[in-house]
């Protein structure tokens, strides 16, 4: 049976390389793939998959409208697929997650998903809480807070490096918006900027 994997983490963690490895994985082997990532964050182009390690592929954009399963069976009329990769998983909607499930239940392909469990205030994304429901498996990527901890939020900064409290949800950055803290940090910085 084909699983739906939810790979989460904060900020920094790694998961776009993440991705790509297990990409590169299937495509080693002879195993052909399928990449999404989300139309917005465009930050390095439109449909493509960067790590800040260098590793970087093309992808199909998607956007709330995107009918992932319906692109998953377009595709497989041209190709057989082993794999569905997506990238930005938080981006996705409640029905995109159903239909990343279906791909896994109906059509026998297993979909690894990677994205940023909570936002900069600590709530969950549309996308994260429905794979948190609906994924087989649920496997967090580590990333390290400035004390050594391990690191499970994201805190967004301004320009002179203060807490942001306010907002809305979704902000594309990297480095210069956001830091990745664990609880306790993340608390302390909200409290006192």
């Amino acid at each position: 049976m084909a699983k739906l994997y939810f790979y989460y983490a904060s900020m920094n963690a790694g998961k776009s390389a993440t991705l790509l490895q297990a990409d590169f994985n299937y495509r080693e082997r002879g195993m052909e793939t399928m990449l999404f990532t989300a139309a917005i964050d465009d930050r390095y182009a439109l449909g493509r998959i960067s790590s800040r390690i260098g590793l970087e592929a093309e992808a199909f954009p998607f956007d709330v409208a995107t009918d992932l399963r319906g692109e998953v069976e377009s595709e497989l009329a041209r190709r057989p697929l082993a794999c569905v990769l997506v990238d930005e998983a938080q981006f996705l909607t409640r029905d995109q997650v159903f239909q990343l499930a279906s791909i896994c239940d109906d059509l026998g392909i297993p979909v690894l998903a990677y994205g940023l469990r909570t936002d900069f205030r600590a709530e969950l994304f549309e996308g994260s809480a429905h794979l948190l429901a609906l994924a087989d498996a649920l496997v967090e990527i580590k990333a390290i807070c400035e004390c050594g901890a391990k690191a499970t939020m994201n805190l967004r900064t301004d320009a002179m490096g203060r807490a942001v409290r306010e907002g809305a949800q979704t902000e594309i950055g990297g480095n210069d918006r956001y830091v990745a803290l664990c609880r306790r940090h993340f608390m302390e910085r909200m409290r006192n900027g």
